[in-house]
């Protein structure tokens, strides 16, 4: 895409990381082939009513047995870095290491060896969502004992690959994992337990992920020298009445609940927010849950999730106004606990879906933010986009006003802020299986022709614009040389 005249590729650090980001179950398919075994979202999508129209990621892209299609694409757009996620069941059919899967990690090694012929530097996501089935009926995310399962993943994940993948992700988007598969019952494995399973099972998350990252600073570190990090996505807010003072501090709670929830335990104090706490034992009294405990503390046995992140990994869409509701009746709910109400600014754009307002502002502003509260790290933005419905736009001139106005809005952060931010994905490589939307939602930089055998991939405009712009990048800093 073209810059615009305000925004010029010396603005980006010469190491910076030009990306494009997938996970496994939106785009391999194959969900039953060669020793995979189930995860939660297979079990979710082939139970009726789940998904947009009985979708299902059975197939999706089939990048499983296309993936040289993928590599062409990914070398189409000239990127430097890409994101892609393993599947835990295709390694491990249980998800324990007790039966190792030969041939899911002859597919990732070729992926991962691929990708570094091409000079492409992979960023590897342990767990994008897809929890293995077998897991999930020993109590999933619920159980305790997740935290040992997923840290033994982690480490024969790092033993087996990390003398090549030096960019690790343990975990994508707790926040939507636990509120969305526990809470609004929207995403797999489509429980709702509002109020309760959400804290419980991010919690857990945390505890997974905190395990991991010191096995392997522990156990990988000193001779892989890779990084580690948890990918949090956040929106921005900001008060609907900035003169407000209810309002005010209500847009605070949302980012409390929302991002701090965490990044405190891990970027901040080791524990969750103050706020968090404070009204959820607030909540309690008037539920008449006193001697319920809905936020669990960090055991002093366990290792501590402070520290735990090498980077920042930020997943930024859309942004809200906020408005105080605390004088509202309690209930016992995630949005109850808040006493608050979110919603879109009118005078925003809305690309495609319904809750996706586009706001590139947010994204500066979410990305100062992060750097006073979270003690100035380095920051990857792993995940943005512009979702498309309806008739295929191959000339998706808004999409690539999107992403010049998002550049420029990361160039200004990056020059005007003094934010490290390190690298930009963007979501996605390709139009894929979109979660509860199905196929309905595009996101892609190529176009994914889901009518046909073939699969075919074509690119949109916005991904000729965004190769463009990673050229001129590339041989401004000679990286091409």
């Amino acid at each position: 895409m073209a810059l615009s005249k305000n925004t010029s590729v010396e603005d980006f650090p010469s190491d910076f990381a030009w990306g494009a980001a997938t996970a496994a179950y939106q785009i391999e398919g194959a969900w039953d082939v060669d020793g995979r075994g189930a995860s939660i979202w297979d079990t979710f999508c082939h139970s009726k009513g789940r998904v947009f129209e009985d979708h299902t990621g059975d197939v999706a892209c089939n990048s499983y047995q296309l993936w040289d299609e993928d590599l062409k694409c990914i070398q189409q757009l000239g990127l430097t870095h890409y994101r892609l996620s393993f599947s835990w069941s295709r390694l491990l059919p249980d998800g324990t290491t007790h039966f190792i899967n030969p041939r899911g990690v002859a597919y990732y090694s070729k992926v991962i060896d691929d990708l570094i012929a091409s000079a492409v530097v992979p960023m590897v996501t342990l767990n994008h969502f897809d929890l293995p089935q077998a897991l999930q009926d020993r109590g999933g995310w619920k159980s305790p004992e997740i935290a040992d399962a997923f840290d033994s993943y982690a480490q024969f994940c790092f033993r087996t690959f990390g003398d090549r993948v030096k960019l690790w992700i343990t975990l994508n988007e707790p926040y939507v994992c636990a509120k969305l598969g526990y809470e609004s019952g929207l995403f797999a494995p489509g429980l709702k337990e509002p109020g309760t399973s959400v804290y419980l099972v991010g919690h857990n998350l945390l505890r997974a992920h905190a395990r991991a990252w010191h096995s392997y600073n522990t156990h990988f570190r000193c001779l892989q020298r890779g990084k580690v990090s948890i990918a949090l996505n956040s929106d921005w807010a900001e008060p609907l009445d900035p003169c407000c003072t209810e309002d005010v501090a209500a847009a605070q709670r949302y980012m409390d609940f929302n991002l701090g929830w965490f990044a405190c335990p891990v970027f901040g104090t080791g524990d969750y927010p103050e706020s968090m706490r404070s009204r959820i034992e607030a909540q309690n009294l008037k539920l008449g849950l006193n001697e319920v405990q809905r936020l669990p503390k960090f055991s002093e046995d366990e290792p501590n999730p402070l520290g735990t992140a090498d980077f920042f990994a930020l997943n930024y869409y859309t942004s809200r106004k906020v408005k105080d509701t605390s004088f509202h009746p309690s209930e016992l709910s995630f949005i109850g606990d808040q006493g608050l109400e979110a919603i879109i600014d009118p005078s925003w754009p809305v690309c495609g879906v319904s809750w996706l307002a586009v706001m590139p502002e947010g994204l500066r502003k979410l990305l100062k933010y992060i750097k006073e509260t979270c003690n100035n790290p380095a920051v990857y933005i792993t995940e943005n986009g512009f979702s498309q419905i309806g008739p295929v736009e191959f000339e998706d001139i808004d999409r690539c006003q999107f992403y010049q106005d998002t550049l420029q809005q990361v160039s200004k952060a990056i020059t005007e802020d003094g934010v490290n931010v390190k690298g930009y994905f963007s979501w996605s490589l390709m139009d894929n299986f979109e979660w509860s939307d199905g196929f309905s939602v595009r996101f892609g930089l190529f176009h994914v022709d889901f009518s046909s055998p073939e699969l075919k991939r074509t690119m949109y405009r916005s991904g000729r614009e965004y190769a463009a712009a990673i050229k001129r990048y590339r041989r401004n800093t000679k990286l091409d040389k």
